[in-house]
């Protein structure tokens, strides 16, 4: 299981005169780290660097600094402190010394490490979402097994005859789950699963 942060956290430092301030938080979409950028990006500084983790997604920004020198540290940052589903945040405030680019690698990759390692975590569950089409006789033990599997009802309906369910299960109950369900209604349940993650592709700036 992977793991990303509680909540919101930061951290601050000054280092020869510039001010960093490091921000992060857990993020479970595209929609919701673009938010936060857009947010932070209204705040008066300098430089904004930036990057995010999601599974095999990510992105990273320099924000105007030597290339290599911020967003990449910053998500090697993320990596080394092993948290997914993680938005990082560095902003600096120049202080009229130079760093230079091992200096401003280290900053921001040090800031951003410390900053993470500060925060509190939580363990990810892994959801998965299935679609369900049973006898409404089948109903009554078909909710029963899902409500003890801890799933969640997106939708239903009736078709044809059919009740149909839309469930979010965590990944992990599935293969019991199914089992015990066809069990349930002795084979005339069918079950599929639906999951559509959001499109997007791990890259870098």
């Amino acid at each position: 299981m992977s793991e990303t942060l509680a909540g919101p956290v930061e951290f601050e430092q000054t280092i020869k005169h510039s001010r960093f301030l490091a921000r992060a938080w857990p993020v479970e979409s595209l929609t919701e780290i673009a938010a936060l950028l857009a947010r932070i990006h209204e705040q008066q500084a300098i430089h904004h660097c930036w990057a995010w983790r999601m599974g095999e997604q990510y992105r990273f920004d320099d924000a105007n600094e030597p290339a290599g020198t911020a967003g990449r540290p910053i998500l090697a940052a993320i990596d080394g402190q092993q948290v997914d589903g993680v938005l990082a945040i560095v902003t600096r405030w120049y202080g009229g010394v130079k760093l230079g680019t091992g200096g401003l690698v280290r900053a921001y990759g040090g800031c951003a490490a410390e900053c993470l390692r500060l925060a509190e975590r939580r363990t990810i569950i892994e959801l998965a979402q299935i679609k369900l089409s049973l006898a409404p006789g089948d109903q009554g033990a078909v909710r029963h097994l899902l409500q003890t599997a801890g799933a969640e009802r997106l939708d239903e309906g009736y078709q044809g005859g059919s009740l149909w369910l839309l469930m979010q299960v965590p990944a992990l109950a599935l293969v019991r789950l199914r089992e015990q369900l066809i069990n349930a209604t002795s084979g005339r349940l069918r079950w599929s699963r639906v999951d559509q993650p959001e499109n997007a592709q791990g890259s870098s700036k």
